[in-house]
């Protein structure tokens, strides 16, 4: 008899059941997957750590949480400086005076502004009813069209006139020569890959993979006193109100016979008509010295029962049934959800692991 079954070998399954057997808990933790990490899953390929779920990037300015994941692994200092590409132009990300030297020429803040508030006047917008009007009344035509548009309407699957203007609240604007993604404190990768760091987690737990709880729910549930459960909250309630939405995505992975495809980690794709909205090199996460390089794009997809779910869809018709099954699990006294699909939020892995770290504060106060 297990202290807690844990359904999901991700990050806040990891981080949980590490605490809990410190704690001198007995912790099973299952995955329907081939492998531990959750979607922050890193193998090796021709000497370098592939992120097979998308780029993931750590950065946080907790200070807990950054000592925290220090404990498993070291970081490099790798900074997050993507690039965008519209029509073989090349802008700098976030929107930065190195994105407005490029759009207009411009070479001082004050002017970046005046262009700015001109294009946002000239709109005239000033009750936006959707996505698009939204973003243009931000940071005006030009920014919108080429680095915000196209890209937008992949990842969401619908054209911005479709989509709801709640959806985009602010766009960072920063009037500084800086192309670091993130305001972060810290930020960096962990040497190794994210998998030796999960391992690490996850020393002395038991493990076992390519086990679907809901093949075998009532067995699962008899060894253990609670159940921790990191996946879709809806599926674990067979969908009694209905689905909830969520945004799949695709990967391409290959393997190119050069040492340096794009020359940056991240290329994204702004426009509608390239199919995926970014391209990874992986090598460049961890300044590889290898003779190859593997690159993976990255196709925003529908999502269908069945398919990996990867974010959930947060508009107000989803939060509304969201907070219907938030009602059912507050009910439990022996079931926890957790995680970005437990939860139905987006969360990145700093987010994960604090709330992972609450959650063992709140079962230790009982």
């Amino acid at each position: 008899m297990y202290d807690y079954l844990i359904v999901g070998a991700g990050l806040f399954g990891a981080v949980f059941a590490h605490e809990m057997t410190e704690q001198g808990k007995t912790c099973l933790v299952i995955d329907k997957r081939n492998h531990i990490g959750g979607n922050i899953y890193t193998e090796e390929m021709e000497g370098i750590h592939v992120h097979r779920y998308g780029a993931h990037i750590f950065h946080t300015s907790n200070k807990k949480v950054w000592d925290y994941v220090n404990r498993f692994a070291e970081f490099n200092r790798y900074t997050n400086c993507p690039v965008a590409r519209y029509k073989d132009e090349l802008y700098n990300l976030p929107f930065n005076m190195n994105t407005f030297n490029k759009l207009w020429g411009v070479v001082t803040p004050d002017e970046a502004r005046a262009k700015i508030a001109g294009q946002v006047k000239e709109a005239g917008i000033t009750e936006p009813s959707n996505l698009e009007e939204q973003a243009i009344s931000l940071v005006g035509k030009d920014i919108y069209e080429k680095l915000v548009k196209g890209y937008t309407e992949k990842q969401w699957g619908k054209r911005a006139t479709q989509l709801p203007s709640f959806i985009i609240k602010r766009l960072p604007v920063r009037m500084i020569y800086d192309n670091n993604y993130f305001n972060d404190l810290y930020q960096g990768i962990p040497i190794g890959g994210y998998t030796k760091m999960v391992e690490k987690m996850l020393e002395g737990v038991e493990v076992r993979l390519a086990c679907d709880y809901f093949a075998g729910r009532d067995e699962y549930d008899a060894v253990a006193r609670k159940t921790v459960f990191t996946g879709m909250i809806d599926e674990y309630y067979d969908y009694c109100y209905g689905e909830l939405e969520y945004r799949s995505l695709r990967f391409e992975t290959e393997t190119l016979d050069v040492d340096n495809y794009q020359g940056n980690a991240v290329v994204n794709y702004t426009e509608y008509e390239v199919p995926y909205t970014r391209i990874i090199e992986h090598k460049h996460f961890e300044y590889a010295d290898t003779e190859k390089t593997v690159v993976t794009r990255e196709y925003p997809a529908d999502w269908k029962r069945g398919d990996e779910p990867y974010y959930p869809m947060n508009d107000e018709k989803n939060n509304a049934l969201y907070a219907k099954y938030r009602e059912l699990a507050d009910r439990e006294d022996k079931v926890i959800f957790g995680g970005r699909l437990g939860m139905y939020r987006y969360f990145d892995m700093h987010n994960v692991i604090d709330e992972a770290l609450k959650t063992v504060d709140s079962e230790l106060d009982i």
